[in-house]
């Protein structure tokens, strides 16, 4: 993989040295390089700590992205208090104004977790609403998005390490791409980025650069995100969730090609296979019962 040459240490990068192997140089030759940074983010959420493991940046915007998708807050008008502790750097202070008890998981949630140690995730769905908007998404721009995208991953292009969301429009301008070592944390900073930027979510598509598993289906629910582009697989809860939710799920999008899962009907092009919106859209198979999701 070639990576563009970047100004190292900047925000999200760390110099450090290595030795690299090639063909040419069966010694190694010595050199400096540029790795992706990870670092703890603590949040005292009325009183109950949470320690994130993210890349260093929009950490305001992964705050409030994470407080949204975890169900720790409605809305940016549930924040009374949202500060960054002068003493302690990496930390913010949050107070909401309706206090309530928190979902119980692991403290220290990592930058490959999403909902990981979460006991109430079959509730967690069973509680959101179905997407019903009627946004579409012109098939050759979907074909344009990686490339467009890869573009404007600064971090994946300096360190390799990076994983990247981003928030496609209607016409498939880019508004925002945000990158983390994590791709729970990337998906929450976007989702934090609109939620702080008022910007409506459910006439939009989200780009992911990994795999789409449960707990990204269930970020997309909670932000009301309709269509969902990933460059990797989904997993079959991920698919289950996504039928449930009425998001239309896309994978292995990479070049001209790419697979629906679910709700093909948002995929707009003269020969789209998807067709017309169903008058009453049904449940493919049995999906929602590996679940245990209400029936439609």
């Amino acid at each position: 993989m070639s990576r563009s040459p970047r100004q190292p240490d900047s925000e999200g990068m760390r110099q450090t040295e290595v030795i690299r192997f090639d063909r040419a140089h069966p010694a190694g030759q010595r050199r400096r390089d540029v790795v992706i940074a990870e670092g703890p983010l603590n949040i005292q959420v009325d009183g109950t700590p949470y320690t994130l493991l993210r890349t260093p940046g929009s950490d305001r915007e992964l705050g409030v992205g994470f407080l949204f998708t975890e169900g720790l807050i409605e809305g940016l008008d549930d924040i009374m208090l949202l500060s960054e502790c002068p003493d302690a750097p990496n930390a913010f202070t949050v107070k909401t104004s309706v206090p309530k008890d928190k979902p119980r998981r692991t403290l220290v949630i990592t930058s490959s977790c999403g909902l990981c140690g979460r006991e109430d995730i079959g509730a967690l769905i069973g509680s959101l609403g179905r997407i019903e908007g009627d946004c579409r998404m012109p098939l050759e721009r979907i074909y344009q998005v990686p490339a467009m995208v890869r573009k404007m991953q600064p971090l994946f292009g300096s360190t390799g390490g990076a994983h990247a969301s981003a928030l496609i429009r209607r016409d498939g301008r880019i508004e925002c791409v945000k990158e983390d070592v994590g791709r729970h944390n990337a998906m929450d900073k976007l989702i934090g980025y609109s939620l702080l930027q008022q910007l409506s979510l459910d006439d939009v598509s989200v780009f992911l650069s990994g795999r789409t598993s449960i707990e990204m289906v269930i970020k997309a629910g909670r932000a009301r995100i309709p269509i969902l582009l990933a460059v990797g697989a989904a997993t079959d809860a991920a698919v289950e969730a996504a039928d449930r939710l009425g998001i239309t799920l896309c994978g292995f999008l990479r070049g001209e090609e790419f697979s629906v899962y679910t709700h093909a009907w948002r995929i707009a092009g003269p020969e789209a296979a998807g067709g017309e919106r169903p008058a009453a859209e049904a449940s493919v198979g049995n999906r929602a019962a590996g679940l245990g999701l209400p029936d439609a």
